[in-house]
């Protein structure tokens, strides 16, 4: 198993989980979800002498990708998002930045992403798990040992379903269909929150227990 590093930035009003994922060979990151402050996430990445590679977003609010065009402009990484809420990058309605009050252009996307896509950063390997139900486009990114549920799992709760694009019948679906099948031993990194691990979501979880 190759060696790797996140690091954990609460980001914005929110508090939102921005996460670098640092391969530990090649000493690339990811970004998972910049939802604001792009410059402190550029000095996270400095500071533990990773060059970041791309940009991930795992679903299209606002509190997720609001950095997005600053942090692209100063390191030149793509945006990753699924097809489904790519749209929402450009449109403030869908990602909620009327709402924030914030800027609706979170530019735009560089590679759409599908179930089942793999996506290669140095050593490592993320597998797109499409969890719709919070938004249309809602992915997790599976990797040897971890997940990034993004604001479909939290540490003993699920994502809303009751914002733009949402959907509850969806949303529980992904959970039991996507999610519950993994394996107990995963550390899970919501969007918000603490981490967890998937076996005591699928023991304490209201929304997760089969």
């Amino acid at each position: 198993m190759s060696e790797y590093q996140i690091i954990t930035l609460p980001l914005g009003r929110l508090y939102t989980n921005c996460y670098l994922l640092i391969c530990g060979e090649s000493r690339l990151a990811a970004v998972i979800d910049p939802g604001a402050d792009a410059q402190r996430i550029l000095d996270a990445a400095r500071q533990a002498e990773a060059e970041i590679s791309m940009i991930i977003n795992t679903h299209g609010h606002w509190d997720h990708v609001g950095a997005n065009r600053e942090l692209q402009e100063l390191c030149g990484a793509p945006i990753l998002i699924h097809r489904e809420d790519a749209a929402a990058l450009q449109d403030g309605s869908l990602s909620l930045a009327a709402h924030f009050g914030g800027d609706p252009d979170c530019g735009s996307a560089d590679r759409l992403l599908e179930e089942g896509d793999e996506i290669l950063l140095g050593q490592l390997r993320l597998q797109v798990l499409h969890t719709p139900g919070h938004t249309p486009g809602g992915i997790c990114l599976l990797g040897a040992g971890f997940l990034f549920s993004g604001d479909t799992l939290f540490n003993l709760s699920m994502g809303r379903s009751d914002l733009v694009g949402g959907d509850e019948v969806a949303l529980l679906r992904s959970l039991q269909e996507k999610l519950y099948p993994l394996d107990d031993d995963l550390l899970v990194y919501p969007g918000h929150g603490s981490s967890s691990r998937m076996g005591y979501e699928k023991a304490h979880n209201p929304f997760l227990r089969n």
